[in-house]
């Protein structure tokens, strides 16, 4: 486990270019062609072959034998402009790895370079899996898992692992069961009437039938709800009107719902589709809602997330149970085929009480978190192909 360690610190150098060199040329999702190139570039230096998947995904293998583990990292942007004045900042304006995946990538071409030293005594192979698009829907994963990823060879469980800026460095978190929720997109179009807004009785009020709307989820939320059932629904967006005495024709609504529980998801979605159209019908209004479908809930398995805490115990002394949240991540769609175990590494200064969030313009992880991160998997790996 020792040896492990001293390995990531030894090759932390050089992870720290790497993810320096990603950070300053940020990709967004289904663009990462760049990105891809350099994650192969990388793997060849070590001498593992690989292979472009989903358009711009990597697939690369380590080892041989019957048993198969994978190990994935996301390798999109996000579209943010940086404020961190950092000297390597992101060069691609707009854009910014502001959720650490070009930690993720750095930390799995790490994990490889200390797997691929011990090639020869590896019980089974490693499959290494750079993943593209996880930030916008359909997700990278749904399409790389039909582009075969999960097979040839086949693969028996998956890990993955995300930084989280709430912990320090140091600190390794995760649960079994729940920890991230399902995530869909909501659009509404409420249509009235337009009139003058000193004759209000001439037309009908598509804001006043929006209110009513954002009003009454609050009641759906909490009467169609089991109370030890969480849910989240949130109306983020609300648009409509142009000026101070036109009631307008249209207003646009938009939104997000997060879940565990699949089958009260289905439930709010029919419910949400019927009485969306009631309220808006009871204020001469009609609504249109439009329900994309995201992610499902990611649920790590009990034989994976031993495995895992097992791990970060021998390798830190201790793991930290982790608070479930309503986040969403599309790991969940290899959780949902095969055993999946996603943990978080602490990147937070010690000295620093609340460090900006993920999502953030000023979000800075300090670098030598990716010595946890490159060790964890690298170990996780070994141990579950040794279990």
């Amino acid at each position: 486990m020792n040896d492990i360690i001293e390995q990531a610190k030894e090759i932390f150098p050089k992870i720290r270019d790497y993810r320096r060199t990603i950070h300053q040329n940020p990709e967004l999702s289904f663009q990462e062609y760049e990105t891809c190139k350099f994650i192969q570039a990388k793997l060849t230096e070590l001498g593992i072959e690989s292979k472009v998947i989903a358009n711009t995904g990597v697939v690369a293998l380590i080892g041989k034998g019957e048993r198969c583990v994978g190990l994935r990292a996301d390798i999109d942007a996000l579209p943010i402009e940086e404020e961190t004045g950092l000297e390597f900042s992101s060069q691609n304006s707009g854009v910014m790895h502001a959720c650490g995946h070009d930690m993720h990538t750095s930390m799995l071409l790490g994990a490889a370079e200390i797997l691929k030293k011990q090639e020869h005594s590896l019980n089974g192979v490693v499959k290494l899996m750079f993943q593209p698009g996880e930030e916008k829907l359909p997700g990278g994963a749904g399409i790389m898992i039909k582009e075969g990823v999960l097979e040839n060879p086949k693969v028996n469980a998956v890990f993955g692992q995300h930084i989280f800026p709430e912990e320090n460095v140091g600190v390794v978190s995760m649960k079994e069961g729940p920890v991230m929720g399902s995530a869909d997109e909501l659009y509404w179009e409420i249509t009235g009437k337009s009139a003058h807004a000193a004759q209000p009785h001439l037309g009908s009020d598509p804001i006043l039938a929006a209110s009513q709307l954002v009003v009454y989820y609050q009641t759906l939320m909490t009467k169609y709800r089991d109370p030890l059932t969480a849910g989240v629904l949130t109306v983020a967006a609300f648009n409509g009107g142009t000026a101070t005495n036109i009631i307008p024709d249209k207003v646009f609504l938009k939104g997000t719902m997060r879940a565990y529980n699949l089958n009260w998801r289905e439930q709010m979605h029919e419910l949400l589709m019927t009485r969306s159209q009631m309220i808006t019908e009871a204020y001469g209004c009609q609504c249109d809602l439009k329900i994309i479908k995201g992610y499902p809930p990611v649920i790590n398995h009990k034989s994976t997330t031993e495995i895992a805490e097992k791990t970060a115990i021998k390798l830190f002394g201790s793991v930290k149970e982790f608070t479930p949240k309503m986040w969403g991540e599309d790991f969940a769609f290899y959780s949902q085929v095969v055993p999946a175990t996603f943990w978080f590494v602490g990147v937070k200064p010690e000295n620093m009480e609340i460090m900006p969030a993920l999502h953030n313009s000023k979000i800075n992880p300090v670098e030598e978190a990716m010595i946890n991160g490159m060790a964890m998997l690298a170990q996780t790996a070994i141990e579950y192909l040794n279990s």
